[in-house]
């Protein structure tokens, strides 16, 4: 066995731990709900791609160095509000399956009874 999949997957494994690790960090039904999403999205990818997993290991990793900035692991002083404002083109560049998946989160963190009858409506429009 070559050292490459070890090298990937010890990466993989890291980040995994790195992001769970910061999510210590969040309120708590912030972090529950984080925590959920972040493995069911490492498990989603488990059997992908050589190159959607360097775009799925990026994202994350730009993730991780953003959550860390905003809570302010250098020091309280350096924390920041916590969240980042998503700009409509990266919307409008996202496949249909990555919109409804965004849209079912924010359905349900804005209210989480109502969140299984949100399947039902146009993602698109309500996110912008």
């Amino acid at each position: 066995m070559s050292s490459a999949p070890w090298t990937h997957i010890r990466r993989v494994k890291t980040l995994y731990k790195v992001v769970l690790r910061l999510h210590r960090g969040l309120p708590a039904e912030v972090k529950e709900l984080g925590d959920l999403y972040v493995k069911d999205e490492f498990r989603r990818h488990k059997n992908c791609t050589p190159d959607e997993a360097n775009v799925f290991l990026n994202e994350w990793a730009d993730y991780a160095i953003g959550l860390s900035e905003q809570l302010g692991l250098r020091g309280p002083r350096s924390a920041k509000p916590l969240g980042k404002p998503l700009d409509l083109s990266d919307l409008d560049n996202m496949r249909d399956e990555q919109v409804q998946q965004l849209y079912e989160l924010m359905k349900a963190v804005q209210n989480p009874e109502d969140s299984k009858s949100a399947e039902h409506s146009d993602p698109k429009n309500d996110l912008r």
